[in-house]
């Protein structure tokens, strides 16, 4: 897959043609051996990736805990959202779990496409808006496996 000849599948799914044809366009195929760190949690989010191949880990620090696996991410899916989102500093971590073959996205350029090509810009935000809607949930309910108290256990801070 080179230049925009790339599938249009999953997140790239029902994004104007012709912004779909300029985004693909600024991106180009990577190819990360299992175990690559994709990007830290608190670093700058300069990038973001979508998958045709393998899985990607999201992950994020627990004070006092080793680092909690909050989702697991495939093919025709989203890596990375806080490009878009000021400060676009990462939320979480990304490792790669298997080898991936992915498309990777520059994002300060994937920015000012969305500013030249309105409408692309309106969709792309409404797909990571989705992305994100779902990070938040599988992290929530990922957290509360973790690290919820058993029922019937007693609460921290009450006193039975």
């Amino acid at each position: 897959m080179t230049g925009g000849t790339a599938p249009r599948g999953g997140f790239l799914a029902r994004l104007p043609e012709d912004g779909a044809a300029a985004l693909l366009a600024l991106g180009g195929d990577v190819a990360l051996a299992a175990g690559t760190r994709l990007f830290e949690e608190g670093r700058p989010a300069d990038r973001f990736w979508v998958l045709h191949q393998g899985t990607v880990t999201l992950s994020t620090r627990v004070p006092g805990r080793p680092e909690a696996v909050v989702e697991t991410v495939g093919a025709g899916e989203l890596v990375g959202w806080s490009w878009l989102v000021p400060p676009h500093l990462w939320r979480l971590a990304a490792t790669a779990a298997t080898a991936v073959q992915a498309r990777e996205f520059p994002a300060a350029e994937v920015r000012d496409l969305c500013t030249r090509e309105p409408e692309l810009g309106r969709v792309l935000t409404l797909r990571v808006a989705e992305v994100v809607g779902r990070r938040l949930e599988a992290t929530r309910a990922r957290l509360l496996d973790l690290y919820a108290p058993p029922p019937g256990a007693a609460h921290p801070g009450r006193v039975p």
